[in-house]
């Protein structure tokens, strides 16, 4: 008698763990914010102002004029760029990303973030949970040594089982309150060099300054207050704005706990808001039915759309087996895919009509905009579109084209895959 009492002891206890962890799976899975589950109508072009007006108060920080925005490719151009702000900075030092791992490239910001907290600038650092897990407990000691406040986004504790997979993968550098960097770059040696072999990642920064550094300042606040309950304020951090160039530009972000759905809304309107032409790089191409029926529609009223990708080099395999059986969609509309070649292709960016550039954290997918925290620059400026135009042209030039006849050509196995690949899609 007392054994089958102790039977069914052990299996209830066994069947309250799967159910516990069945509803924390599912607390994880699913968004906390109602979702977009509509086709977008009447979007003025890109180009007008209204479109401008809607997007400065859709999204809530307004587009502002008078910034200077510089873009760097690789890590031969990115690290040295943000190096170089990092040991200049004389007032403060705010920096958050997703991926920071041990190695060479950690070294140098190690050396410099803690070289200018000795020198007394108050230095910020917030790091992903998930994204640091590669990071050496050595660094943080060492970080926290030189006076530098190092957090982790999201630490794994019973008291926030139910948002794990909710992370943090904003890319944000800001200096001084008066410079900032995005883009898709973390701190890892997979960053290094030029995207000239398969283990240097193909991968862009951008460096703003002017005006919309005080958005960078505040969505940099935003994941800082959620994790230490502080706040900075002062002219240390928030300047008065100067001129610094022509362009215009927002700084946008998005979360699960508010505004989740910005990132797609933002994209939604760009899609329906071109009338010529839009040039998508992304690392993860995987839009849901709405993303896809946008572009669908835009290809249908004469946009040309080309669509960069990773080719054979890539981290995921399951994400990319995922990524192809959406390929069809869009080619059969007459949209043009590209396959690049040498590296991991890790690049995140949008280019509507040659003015309005999209570019940041936020991968084309579901993670990034339903799970995440993610953070975009919208950049409104003829002139600058044209040069990340030639960004694209010379990131098809190293990469292979997959025509419809190709992708058609896929057999039964490669077909199931991609199928079962693209189950779990919530969580691309």
């Amino acid at each position: 008698m007392a054994s089958k009492l102790k039977r069914r002891l052990t299996w209830g206890a066994i069947g309250a763990l799967i159910a516990f962890a069945l509803v924390l799976v599912g607390l994880n899975l699913i968004p906390q914010s109602p979702q977009l589950a509509h086709d977008l109508h009447n979007v003025s072009p890109v180009e007008s102002g209204q479109f401008r007006t809607e997007l400065s108060n859709l999204l809530g920080p307004p587009v502002v004029d008078g910034n200077a925005v510089q873009a760097f490719n690789n890590g031969d151009e990115i690290f040295p760029a943000m190096l170089e702000a990092i040991r200049g900075a004389r007032k403060s030092i705010n920096f958050e990303t997703y991926i920071y791992w041990s190695g060479e490239v950690s070294r140098r910001f190690v050396e410099a973030l803690g070289e200018r907290a000795r020198a007394g600038i108050p230095v910020h650092v917030l790091v992903d949970w998930v994204g640091a897990s590669r990071m050496d407990e050595g660094v943080v000691e060492e970080l926290r040594a030189a006076g530098v406040r190092f957090e982790k986004f999201h630490p794994l504790t019973w008291y926030t089982l139910d948002r794990i997979n909710n992370r943090t993968h904003r890319k944000l550098l800001i200096v001084d309150g008066r410079v900032g960097f995005t883009g898709g770059v973390g701190i890892a040696d997979e960053w290094d060099g030029n995207a000239d072999r398969p283990d240097r990642w193909r991968d862009m920064q951008f460096r703003v300054e002017g005006p919309v550094a005080a958005q960078f300042q505040a969505a940099f606040e935003d994941n800082w207050i959620t994790s230490t309950g502080e706040v900075s304020l002062g002219p240390d951090y928030y300047p008065p704005p100067e001129q610094a160039g022509g362009s215009a530009a927002q700084l946008f972000s998005s979360s699960p706990d508010g505004g989740s759905e910005n990132m797609q809304l933002m994209y939604l309107m760009a899609i329906n808001g071109a009338r010529r032409s839009i040039d998508l790089e992304a690392a993860y191409f995987l839009p849901d039915e709405l993303t896809l029926r946008a572009l669908q529609a835009a290809l249908t009223r004469g946009v040309k759309v080309r669509i960069v990708v990773p080719g054979p080099h890539g981290d995921s395999p399951w994400v990319a087996t995922a990524s192809q059986a959406q390929w069809g969609a869009v080619l059969q509309h007459g949209a043009r895919l590209f396959r690049f070649q040498p590296s991991m292709f890790h690049t995140k960016m949008m280019i509507v009509d040659d003015y309005l550039t999209i570019v940041g954290s936020a991968n084309f997918d579901n993670r990034s905009f339903r799970l995440n925290d993610e953070s975009n620059l919208n950049v409104y400026d003829h002139e600058f579109g044209a040069r990340m135009r030639k960004v694209v042209d010379a990131d098809i030039a190293r990469s292979r084209e997959v025509t419809l006849e190709e992708w058609r050509r896929r057999g039964w196995f490669r077909r199931a895959t991609e199928w079962l690949a693209a189950l779990p899609g919530s969580q691309f």
